[in-house]
């Protein structure tokens, strides 16, 4: 019997108060895993085995294996909390596996199940990296991706070229999130406030804690600095291939 099973817990219900809150701070995140998912589609076809990297609750896995019934997906994370969603909701799908492993330990590919993958997806994740992690992660992924394979990064990439743009697209997008959570939306911090009080989810939100603290921002380059590393890794082409206002959809090709 699964942990559900015993417990009661409703893996579909905290995958979507995730979606909602994760969609109070991108309106449009529906809109770029389509995106992503045609580039899969375009690039390496419909049967793919993907890495779904910070993986999360496995919110691209789950976009992944509704339109491609018959790809596979490695979900990687080291949050015990929403690894505890996924895992839950993916309980007993062969086509889905889950390693916990920290992305800074140059160690964390000994984990995977596999040598190479077709595409490396993740969303909203890697910005918590700073400069350096994050090359050094590049370089591991040049060599996870198997040639003629993709990676694809949807993330905040900041211009520093563009300050005044910058700003009024943040007061704008802020102004519209004050208006969502006025009307009842669940930030980041009430989202984990509520996960630290269900009986299930509370042991591990607190080691998640532990790990991470609060939150931890890294440097969050811009799409063409992103392209330009993963360039420098190995990757033979990179680009972003969607973007809105705040936020980028960079691929890169082996």
């Amino acid at each position: 019997m699964t942990d559900a099973a015993v417990t009661g817990t409703d893996w579909a219900a905290w995958q979507e108060s995730w979606d909602r809150q994760q969609e109070w701070y991108m309106p449009d995140r529906e809109e770029r895993f389509r995106v992503m998912l045609d580039m899969v589609e375009a690039v390496v076809g419909p049967e793919p085995r993907v890495l779904d990297l910070a993986c999360g609750t496995g919110s691209i896995t789950d976009r992944l294996l509704k339109r491609f019934p018959k790809a596979t997906s490695v979900g990687v994370d080291l949050d015990p909390a929403l690894l505890a969603i996924a895992r839950g909701s993916f309980d007993g799908d062969e086509r889905v596996s889950f390693v916990t492993a920290d992305l800074k330990d140059p160690r964390w590919v000994d984990s995977l199940p596999h040598d190479s993958y077709d595409a490396v997806l993740t969303a909203t994740a890697l910005h918590w990296l700073h400069t350096e992690p994050l090359t050094a992660l590049y370089g591991q992924l040049a060599g996870l991706v198997r040639d003629g394979g993709v990676f694809m990064n949807a993330d905040h990439m900041i211009d520093e070229t563009t300050p005044r743009i910058n700003a009024a697209e943040r007061a704008h997008r802020h102004a519209t999130m004050d208006r969502a959570k006025a009307a009842g939306a669940l930030d980041w911090a009430a989202w984990w406030a509520v996960a630290a009080q269900d009986p299930v989810l509370a042991e591990p939100t607190a080691r998640r804690f532990e790990i991470y603290g609060e939150h931890a921002d890294g440097d969050m380059p811009s799409a063409r600095r992103h392209a330009e590393i993963l360039r420098a890794a190995g990757f033979d082409e990179a680009r972003a291939v969607w973007a809105s206002p705040s936020d980028t959809l960079l691929l890169a090709l082996k």
